[in-house]
């Protein structure tokens, strides 16, 4: 269970990490500095498990790994919007982020409690005692994410068939 963190429509990657944070590669030290000029008592008040949730276009803007590397390094458990600029959904995807699509946003608040049963697409808004369904992630996705990424998907399928 989880906060919740919500932002609106058209979230950008500058927003999300600024640009002048882009030489930094260590994901601790990005996650510092996440929706600094829109929230900045975010990095320092987020907690493992919270949730974002945000409106239409969330990860718009360029298509840099710095924003969901930085996101993900805060602890979140997900993100939750109504859709989500596409290069953006595959990089989380990429690196293990949770990243749900849902229509029913508009009826989650900030500081609402959510569970999420990814297998279902059901969350569970505890505060309110409401239920949001969405389409899970094809299997395939839902296990990449699994496993933390890509990277160790693919690891552990070669490391999985060399002993076979």
């Amino acid at each position: 269970m989880g906060r919740v963190w919500k932002f609106g429509d058209d979230v950008d990657t500058d927003v999300i990490i600024q640009g002048k944070y882009l030489v930094i590669n260590d994901p601790k030290e990005l996650a510092k500095h996440v929706f600094e000029n829109i929230r900045p008592d975010f990095p320092k008040n987020v907690k493992n498990g919270d949730f974002i949730v945000a409106g239409e276009n969330f990860g718009c803007g360029s298509s840099r790994e710095h924003a969901p590397l930085a996101l993900k390094a805060t602890g979140i458990e997900a993100i939750i919007a109504k859709s989500y600029a596409r290069i953006f959904f595959r990089n989380s995807i990429n690196i293990g982020l949770n990243v749900i699509e849902c229509k029913e946003v508009d009826r989650i608040e900030d500081g609402d409690e959510l569970e999420v049963d990814y297998k279902k697409g059901v969350i569970f808004n505890k505060k309110k005692d409401e239920k949001y369904t969405f389409r899970p992630l094809p299997d395939f996705l839902r296990m990449i994410v699994e496993k933390g990424g890509l990277i160790n998907f693919a690891r552990e399928i070669y490391e999985r068939s060399r002993f076979e």
